[in-house]
């Protein structure tokens, strides 16, 4: 069953999460005025899934059990699967800045491997357990939040060295009937508004933390956990041109004693195994954030060319506003194409998932990491400084100043004062203001921090190929050794990987 927004937002009626915001409880999260830009933003996930025009990309048959489902929940099963699934987060994603809910899509896959790896090395049952609860998913169209990123606690420690146990989530008891855990978890995406919670360990483990290394589902409103959180976007705010309508809320949450049934639990103590689904799931995420932040770039540029021409403007004779533009879509284009790579050049894993090509996945998250602030700048720079310097909203409509503002304030004669300083707004908005801060810190860690790409580049690269070519070609010319088949990321052999089939073959 594909939900709609309005029927995504109903279905929050059924839970009852114990929520703190700015110091009060939520009574009803699906009426709280502060979360609705967040609720919103993952309800385009849902309308643009019932889109004829959209359907290819935001569906898809889960081949477990032949039946449609939301591309936001789907095992990734194919080159153009992972292709589908990267366009469709930058659709999403253009529409409402961050639309969250492909973090469902990133556990789900990672959780798809960790499980199957697990029971060949140990004999357990933890796939069989996963398949049913992603097919319950799957058929009720929940969304999941990633309860993944843990309080940490002092940074130089290991989880079992810490002072406060409960600084990571990590399994308190064992019973007959499950498991009963403790800890937080420190950032999770739209927490609020979510109907289950997939709990996952942040890091490797030795065997001594092997409790740390827990993967559940867990309820959102399971007794014993708490969700303390920040309002999503600006919302009621009249300057905020695009946050008031879309954001996203982050929450800690507490798990105090959460007791979860065996057929929920999907890894309990299996440490390597752990390390295995932090690093898969990070992949799958780096991937996605790719087309996350693609989308928000579209945003930017198309922002960008609004107030160019209601500037007055021609990129056609204003080079440096030309070579701005041009320096913006460049960045944006490129740390798609690293995603666009890593689809093509995608891996199968022994499970049968298809994981994207690690190399190209981090490039490409190291570099829109890297690059957001100069986008920011980029849009600074061709929108002016009209953008953080305008008055409030509320003086376009007061009688004593809104007619001076239109007459002065005004670009190009053609095009009225009100969409010019509108546009304004919304770069100020996206930019430079609150929520730009965050979308930059997201950007910057989000999925990991730099370092961890940097680590995840290095470990994955043939840095040694590429030192063998150079002793080759120094000792021995050019032709010796012409025969050798590269290992460079994404080329598994001499013919390379086969070319996605298209949309009408699939």
């Amino acid at each position: 069953m594909l939900m709609s927004s309005a029927e995504y937002r109903e279905s929050l009626r059924r839970y009852k999460p114990k929520v703190f915001i700015n110091g009060r409880r939520i009574e009803s999260v699906a009426d709280e005025p502060l979360l609705a830009p967040g609720i919103a933003a993952v309800g385009v996930t849902y309308d643009f899934a019932l889109k004829i025009q959209y359907a290819e990309l935001m569906t898809a048959t889960q081949s477990t059990t032949g039946k449609l489902v939301s591309r936001m929940l789907h095992i990734n099963e194919s080159s153009n699967d992972l292709l589908s699934k990267l366009e469709a987060v930058r659709l999403v994603c253009a529409e409402s800045g961050c639309a969250q809910r492909y973090l469902s899509h990133d556990a789900l896959n990672g959780l798809y491997q960790s499980t199957w790896l697990t029971d060949s090395n140990h004999r357990t049952d933890y796939h069989e357990r996963f398949l049913r609860y992603l097919h319950e998913v799957q058929e009720q169209d929940l969304t999941l939040g990633v309860a993944m990123t843990d309080a940490k606690g002092d940074r130089s420690k290991r989880p079992g060295e810490q002072d406060n146990p409960d600084v990571y989530v990590h399994i308190k008891e064992r019973r007959a009937d499950g498991i009963v855990i403790s800890g937080t978890k420190a950032i999770v995406t739209g927490a609020p508004y979510m109907h289950e919670f997939l709990v996952m360990p942040c890091r490797t483990h030795r065997p001594e933390d092997a409790e740390y290394a827990v993967a559940c589902a867990v309820p959102v409103d399971a007794p014993g956990v708490t969700i303390i959180a920040r309002p999503a976007g600006r919302p009621g705010e009249s300057a905020a041109k695009f946050s008031a309508k879309y954001g996203q809320s982050t929450g800690v949450v507490i798990f105090e004693d959460v007791f979860v049934p065996h057929d929920r639990v999907f890894l309990a103590g299996e440490y390597e195994e752990g390390g295995f689904l932090t690093t898969s799931y990070a992949t799958h995420h780096r991937h996605s954030c790719i087309g996350a932040r693609a989308g928000f770039g579209d945003l930017l540029i198309g922002a960008g060319a609004l107030i160019t021409e209601a500037n007055g403007l021609d990129p056609e004779r204003h080079g440096h506003i030309r070579d701005a533009m041009v320096e913006l879509i460049t960045i944006t284009e490129s740390f798609y194409a690293c995603g666009v790579a890593a689809s093509v050049y995608c891996q199968t894993d022994p499970s049968g998932n298809v994981m994207p090509e690690a190399v190209f996945s981090n490039i490409g998250k190291l570099l829109l990491a890297s690059k957001i602030y100069d986008m920011h700048k980029l849009a600074h720079y061709v929108s002016g400084g009209l953008i953080v310097s305008l008055p409030g909203p509320d003086e376009d409509h007061n009688p004593e100043t809104a007619a001076s503002l239109a007459a002065v304030l005004g670009g190009r004669p053609d095009i009225p004062a009100a969409q010019r300083l509108e546009v304004a707004r919304f770069i100020e908005d996206l930019t430079a203001s609150n929520q730009s801060g965050w979308y930059s810190v997201i950007s910057l860690h989000g999925g990991g921090s730099p370092e961890a790409m940097k680590r995840e580049i290095w470990r994955n690269y043939p840095v040694y190929e590429k030192q063998e070519l150079v002793e080759r070609l120094l000792d021995r010319g050019v032709l010796d050794e012409g025969k050798k088949v590269s290992r460079q990321p994404g080329r598994c052999c001499a013919k390379g990987c086969h070319a996605p089939e298209s949309s009408t073959e699939k």
